[in-house]
């Protein structure tokens, strides 16, 4: 596609500029649907699928709907798990607040098209053999939420255990190979 852009300038009035002078025209034919902007074909990052009994752990300390952070990570984990690693993923701090059930005016319900679209992907999630867990520290002390507010599924998680779980995780990359 060429895009053309020319700029005209008028003399130099003495009281005023005509702004239709100094106004750029663009010249390129308005985009269509179905046009393409980028080339989202070309494959920067191989495809990686997991190996037999390889896992996937996947933290979230974030506070739900605060943006679409954890709406996005639930994708990511879904996409884990559909490649073929046994994912989990760890509700903690703000994060446990993904995992409450909500709806209005009734729990379950949606109050307007999206508002559900957390919760319907963490379900989505668990239904495919995702597996999700919850910090009762997070749940109770700073969310005043208790276990029977969790989404049915969600396995609830001692402070101690999800300490244990990161510290794994950030000890296995450097374990000696063999």
């Amino acid at each position: 596609m060429f895009v053309s852009i020319s700029l005209k300038v008028a003399p130099p009035m003495r009281d005023h500029l005509n702004p239709e002078q100094l106004m750029p025209s663009v010249t390129a034919a308005a985009h269509q649907k179905g046009d393409f902007f980028v080339d989202y074909e070309q494959k920067v990052f191989e495809d990686v699928k997991a190996e037999p009994g390889e896992k996937a752990l996947v933290t979230f300390h974030t506070v739900a709907f605060e943006g679409s952070i954890g709406l996005v990570n639930m994708l990511q984990a879904t996409r884990l798990q559909r490649k073929g690693f046994e994912t989990s993923v760890l509700l903690y701090g703000p994060g446990v607040t993904l995992g409450i059930q909500r709806g209005f005016p009734k729990l379950g319900d949606e109050a307007f098209p999206g508002h559900m679209a957390v919760n319907n992907q963490v379900e989505k999630f668990m239904a495919e053999g995702g597996k999700v867990y919850a910090c009762r520290f997070a749940l109770q002390a700073l969310y005043g939420h208790g276990e029977p507010s969790l989404i049915p599924g969600i396995g609830p998680w001692v402070r101690s255990s999800v300490v244990e779980s990161t510290n794994m995780l950030m000890a296995l990359p450097h374990r000696p190979q063999g």
